[in-house]
């Protein structure tokens, strides 16, 4: 059986390879563990998980709410890069859901738009 502590360095390492910075001031810690991926990486991860449940249902965000939910994220990202106002982990977390929502839908309607121009070339 593994012990937690190798069990998080796999996380960690995985979080890593996901592409996250994992600043453990911009992350969040359970039970003394920092998680493996930062605040905002998170709400992606859960934002990308709402947005395939949401596609089973049939519940379809438009291109234009899935940039704005992206605009939305680039923006928080954009006033803490320059300095404007610092985030919290909070912040960085719900706007990262609504990020990981608006990437899955605009993927989404990529593939649609392809799949209908393949179609009709086919013809």
């Amino acid at each position: 059986m593994e012990s937690m502590t190798s069990i998080w360095i796999k996380l960690m390492q995985w979080g890593h390879y996901y592409g996250c910075h994992q600043m453990p001031e911009r992350s969040f810690f359970l039970f003394g563990y920092q998680f493996p991926l930062c605040a905002r990486c998170t709400g992606m991860l859960v934002g990308e998980i709402i947005a395939y449940v949401l596609l089973l249902f049939k519940k379809i965000f438009s291109p234009i709410v899935s940039l704005i939910c992206l605009g939305i994220m680039g923006i928080d990202w954009f006033i803490q890069f320059i300095e404007i106002l610092s985030s919290t982990n909070l912040r960085r977390f719900i706007t990262g859901i609504l990020g990981g929502i608006g990437t899955v839908f605009l993927f989404f309607h990529g593939v649609c738009r392809l799949v209908n121009i393949l179609k009709k070339l086919a013809n």
